[in-house]
This record gives C-alpha cells, sequence and structure tokens, in this order.
C-alpha cells in the first residue's frame, strides 16, 4: 500500500510510476478523498471543541441560576454532540473510500526498471550454462518415456479435473529429492531458516501481500472462509504482520516447501499439456525481511540463491529483469529466472524474485525499530522462488532425456535417490 503523504508531496510523479505499469492516472482522485477525509476531521475537531466550551457554559448557567441560558446551553451540547458523531462516521467513511483506493494501486517500479509493456520488452541480464545437444529431436517432458510412466493425468483427471497430476514411482521420488536438496542448500549454504506454514490462510494474510482484494479470483478459498496460499510468501511474509521488530534481528531469511494453490484464471488455453501449469504444485518458496538501506543487496543475494539451484543442478538458464509492464502487483523489481526446455526450445520462468520495499509491509503493519532508538520504521520485504519444484523436475527430465527415452539423474540429486544415476524407459531408478 502506498504512503498518502508520497502521493501528496508528489502527485505527478506518482502517476507517472502509475503510467509506467499501464495504469490510469489516480492521484487527483486519491487526494480529492484524502481532502475530504481531512476536512471531516477537521470540522470534527472544531465541533467538538464547541461541545466542550459549551460543555463548561453550562454548568457556569447553572451555578448563577440562569435557566434559560442553561437550556439553550444543554441542547447546544447535544447538538454539538450530534453533529461530532456525524462527522466521525463520515471521516471514517472516506477514510475506508480511501484505504480502498491505495489498496487496488500496484506498487511503483524502481527507476532503474527498464519501461515497457508487456514481456517481450524484459532485458536479459546474464545466462549460464549451454544448452544440451541431442542427435535427436528432443521431447518434451511428457513425451519422454521416463516421465510419461510416472506421470499419471488420466488418473488425475478423474480425481480432480484438469491441470492436476498423479507422480508415482521414479518420478514422485524425483520430485521429492528436488525439494529436499533445495532445502538442504538454501539451509546450510545461504543462510536461510526452514519453516514450516500452514497452507489456509486467513483474508488478512492475503490482503497483506496482496492478494486480495483485487486477485481473489486467482486463489481458492475453503466454504470456512480460509484461503489456499498461491504460495509460501503468504505465510512467511506475514510472521511479521502487525509486529515491531528490533533492527539487530534483521535480515530474516526464511525458506518454506510447501503445497500451492492457484486458479490459473485467465490462463485458458496456455500449456494445457504436461504439468507445467498446474491448479496444485510445490514450490520452495524463499522470504526475507529487511532494512530499506539492505533490500537492494538483498535482492540480489536472493537471485543468486535460486540460480544456485540450477547450476548445482547443471541446468541451463537466463535471468531476466522484468520490465515496468510485466512485474506483478507488489513488486518494485523483479529477476526472473527461466530455464532451458529442450522439448520447447525456449526458456521458461522457474523462479521470480522480487524486492517489494514497503509496500507489504505498510498492508501489513510490519516495522522494525532502529538501533540506537527512534521512531519504528516499515520494514522492506523480498520473496522468490527457490524453486518451483514441479518445473524444476519437468528441466531435469527434459535436459537429461536419452535417445531410448531415458533420463540422466543430474549429479546433486544422486545421494538423494540411493545412488541411482538414471531413470529407465520403462520408469525405473537404475
Amino acid at each position: 500500500m502506498h504512503d498518502i503523504r508520497a502521493i501528496r508531496d508528489a502527485p505527478v510523479a506518482f502517476d507517472a510510476g502509475l503510467a509506467s505499469r499501464g495504469h490510469a492516472p489516480a492521484a487527483a482522485d486519491i487526494l480529492s478523498i484524502d481532502a475530504t477525509r481531512r476536512a471531516r476531521i477537521q470540522a470534527a475537531e472544531e465541533a467538538r471543541a464547541a461541545q466542550n466550551a459549551a460543555s463548561r457554559e453550562v454548568g457556569a448557567a447553572k451555578a448563577r441560576g440562569d435557566e434559560e441560558d442553561f437550556i439553550r446551553l444543554r441542547a447546544l451540547v447535544a447538538e454539538k454532540k450530534a453533529e461530532v458523531a456525524r462527522l466521525e462516521e463520515d471521516a471514517r467513511a472516506e477514510d475506508a473510500r480511501l484505504t480502498e483506493a491505495l489498496l487496488s494501486l500496484p506498487n511503483l517500479p524502481l527507476d532503474d526498471v527498464p519501461e515497457g509493456a508487456d514481456e517481450a520488452d524484459n532485458v536479459e541480464l546474464r545466462r549460464w550454462g549451454t544448452p544440451p545437444s541431442f542427435d535427436f529431436t528432443p521431447r518434451e517432458h511428457f513425451d519422454v518415456a521416463a516421465a510419461a510412466a510416472g506421470m499419471d493425468f488420466t488418473a488425475a483427471a478423474k480425481l480432480s479435473g484438469a491441470r492436476f497430476v498423479v507422480l508415482t514411482g521414479a518420478m514422485a521420488r524425483l520430485q521429492r529429492a528436488l525439494a529436499q536438496f533445495m532445502l538442504d542448500l538454501h539451509t546450510t549454504e545461504h543462510g536461510l531458516h526452514e519453516t514450516w506454514t500452514p497452507v489456509l490462510v486467513r483474508d488478512e494474510m492475503m490482503l497483506g501481500t496482496g492478494q486480495l482484494p483485487k486477485f481473489g479470483e486467482d486463489s481458492y478459498q475453503t466454504r470456512e472462509g480460509w484461503w489456499l496460499v498461491p504460495t509460501a510468501e503468504v505465510t512467511l511474509t506475514n510472521l511479521v504482520a502487525g509486529e515491531i521488530v528490533d533492527a539487530a534481528t534483521l535480515p530474516r531469511r526464511y525458506v518454506a516447501h510447501t503445497q500451492c494453490f492457484r486458479s490459473e484464471a485467465g490462463s485458458a488455453g496456455r500449456d494445457t499439456r504436461g504439468m507445467l501449469r498446474q491448479h496444485q504444485f510445490e514450490k520452495v518458496e524463499m522470504v526475507s525481511i529487511t532494512t530499506p538501506e539492505a533490500s537492494l543487496q538483498e535482492h540480489d543475494r536472493m537471485t543468486g540463491c535460486a540460480e544456485a539451484v540450477l547450476q548445482r543442478l547443471g541446468l541451463p538458464y537466463r535471468t531476466i529483469v522484468l520490465c515496468t509492464g510485466d512485474m506483478g502487483f507488489g513488486a518494485r523489481k523483479t529477476h526472473d529466472i527461466e530455464v532451458w526446455l529442450p522439448g520447447q526450445d525456449t526458456f521458461r520462468e522457474i523462479s521470480s524474485v522480487s524486492v517489494c520495499g514497503d509496500f507489504q509491509a505498510r498492508r501489513m503493519n510490519a516495522r522494525y525499530r532502529p538501533e540506537g532508538g527512534g521512531k519504528p520504521e516499515f520494514v522492506h520485504t523480498l520473496n522468490g522462488s527457490g524453486l518451483a519444484v514441479g518445473r524444476t523436475l519437468i528441466a531435469v527430465v527434459e535436459n537429461g532425456q536419452t535417445a531410448e527415452g531415458g533420463v540422466v539423474v543430474p549429479e546433486a540429486l544422486r545421494p538423494y535417490l540411493g545412488g541411482k544415476t538414471q531413470i529407465t524407459p520403462e520408469g525405473l531408478l537404475v
């Protein structure tokens, strides 16, 4: 959420930031609501002052026996009391309108984010690894025999419908191994604190990280009112909601492996085959809570953590910075990491690492107390996939596929698979 004072101080710059994201100007409407709200507050204060003054005069009139003045002043007190109540109710209504308007606006991009309308305007930062060369036409993951033996989309459709999968045998074990490998790497080498969190959350948690109110259709809600998390960003970031933490405890670096749930609203017809775009999937999520001074450096560090997973697995990738028109709602700057998928002959997103500034912290009222004392300030929050487990499985299958339909297992995963080095075309680990 945005700081209303910043909009008052620089409305033109605020609208320019929104325009770079393809959003219509909003400062004038926001400031109009704000002005009305402030006028109601001031009028209520003036009416309360008049009420208090009249209350004092009531006693004086009664003491001097002036019944007529006593009745007039008592009526004035009642009138002002009602006026205060009405004006305060009006101020609360305007405050709610202001909050609703601010909650609907996306974060503003940092100055160094490239301007653009969509993914075509994203800028590549670097590449790592060389795409494998095959003496056959590489297949997509669902057509590789070793994977197809353990990916049952028919059974999943019977159980749940489209965009689900049942993994069995080597594929189920490979997915489990990938998640364990990621957690071990992040906790033992990257200094992240392993965390286990619920996947059912309250409205306030989704609002705090920006999924509500605008993007409710992208997530699932139970009959009891809980939301199924689209990512552990929701729970990990909200661990500091409503808190004032000591600066000495920052940065707080969390990592969690969870099931994630997304309705994929608006993605009809996209990636309908295979397990690239699912309603239910697994992700290892990273979240950092830090000070404003350290957040940009932390963004680069987190990007490096995600890249390290792919490097250890020997999977070629590229890192790009998203343009203003392609960033997520709460981000000020985003690095996307795209892994090479030979079956599609292209790079596909496997991680997004975003710095959100104090945008989420204002929604959550998450602050820190500076070292040496002073007024509490809003923390900065960051989040990123480290990595999407299912998409990493796809990349392992497609990059490690053989002409016979088997899959060579990356060396980093072999200790998690009992020393096995490959998956046969029949779907057996050997």
